[in-house]
């Protein structure tokens, strides 16, 4: 009979217990956007984007660059040659820095007593706006050119390209600076490309051309004054006896070397009043005028007069010569009424 084994004799093999996690169902959710139709325009069109500038506005496209020193003498002269009336044209050889402030000191001095010996004191101009001051012959010229041959205000406004997309609204073409074509014709500033080509495309017709050659100066004036156009003569181009220079006894620093040697390199070419050019001898004849501004008013008040008083003369002539022509008539058939009269047979009356 075989021995009974117990079962706990005998260990069997311990297995690993495996958990088992629960399992659970993974949804992916999606957030869902409703989408809003936005309320149309009251004029049917979404208004659209501000049109971004393509060019700074205090700096729009120029020709040439505008912060080369050039540029802006370009741009100082044409500003002389629109807003100054008078403007006088010196040709200097060599003058030095010393003799130049010395003619500017004499001009000073002289302007002032000018202005003071006025009657009224409203025509007086500041002494620091009177100015002699030297120029760069080519670039003058050139700002003349554009000055007498482009009008900005007589410009024709630019025609859209039928090729370039239409704009998104009427904003772009209202807002200026925001076209991307440095040849728009809305740029009309005096260094713009369009001035350039206007002034290129003619020929020059001032009469001050030819008078441009060589190292020039310059003697502005800012109004219309023949009285301080003859101060200026006076100590600029001394020219006796209607525009003698000052006395020694007046004016001592005036016969100073250095303003002596100095007038004597200073040469008067012309001058530009009121748009018009004239010779040494048209300026100095505009200068000449007795009264000043003054009395050139009361010498055109005179002669308008003069021209109505003749005309109403001759009116009142060919009336009168009338009237007295036909009352000689009328005495002339009097007469021989009178005389066919007497000479008429007597009545059987005074027969009897």
């Amino acid at each position: 009979m075989q021995p009974q084994t117990s079962l706990t004799s005998k260990a069997l093999p311990l297995r690993p217990v495996t958990r088992l996690k629960p399992v659970r169902s993974r949804r992916r959710l999606y957030a869902t956007v409703t989408a809003t139709t936005p309320a149309a325009h009251r004029s049917g069109v979404h208004p659209a984007v501000v049109p971004i500038q393509r060019f700074p506005p205090t700096q729009p496209p120029s020709h040439k660059p505008p912060e080369l020193r050039k540029s802006q003498l370009f741009r100082q002269y044409a500003s002389l040659l629109r807003s100054t009336p008078i403007m006088l044209l010196f040709q200097h050889n060599n003058l030095k820095s010393t003799e130049w402030m010395s003619i500017r000191r004499e001009l000073a001095s002289a302007l002032q007593k000018a202005s003071a010996s006025l009657p009224t004191p409203e025509t007086a101009i500041p002494i620091d706006a009177i100015k002699v001051q030297t120029i760069q012959t080519g670039i003058f010229a050139a700002a003349l050119k554009v000055v007498e041959n482009y009008d900005p205000l007589a410009t024709p406004a630019a025609s859209p390209d039928p090729s370039a997309p239409s704009p998104p609204s009427s904003t772009t073409s209202t807002t200026p600076n925001t076209s991307p074509n440095p040849l728009d014709q809305t740029y009309t500033h005096l260094l713009s490309r369009t001035a350039h080509a206007a002034a290129t495309s003619r020929k020059p017709t001032s009469a001050l051309i030819p008078l441009l050659s060589g190292p020039l100066a310059i003697a502005t004036i800012p109004t219309l004054s023949p009285h301080h156009l003859t101060t200026t003569l006076r100590i600029l181009s001394p020219s006796p006896p209607l525009f003698p220079a000052p006395t020694r006894r007046s004016t001592p620093s005036y016969h100073d070397p250095s303003v002596q040697n100095g007038l004597q390199k200073l040469l008067l070419l012309g001058a530009r009043i009121d748009g018009r050019v004239f010779d040494a001898d048209g300026a100095r004849w505009v200068a000449s005028i007795d009264g000043g501004l003054d009395g050139l008013r009361a010498q055109l008040v005179h002669a308008l007069q003069g021209m109505g008083a003749g005309l109403s003369g001759l009116l009142e002539g060919g009336g009168r010569s009338l009237y007295l022509a036909l009352e000689a008539r009328r005495g002339m058939l009097s007469e021989q009424a009178q005389v066919k009269g007497g000479d008429a047979p007597a009545g059987p009356a005074g027969g009897a």
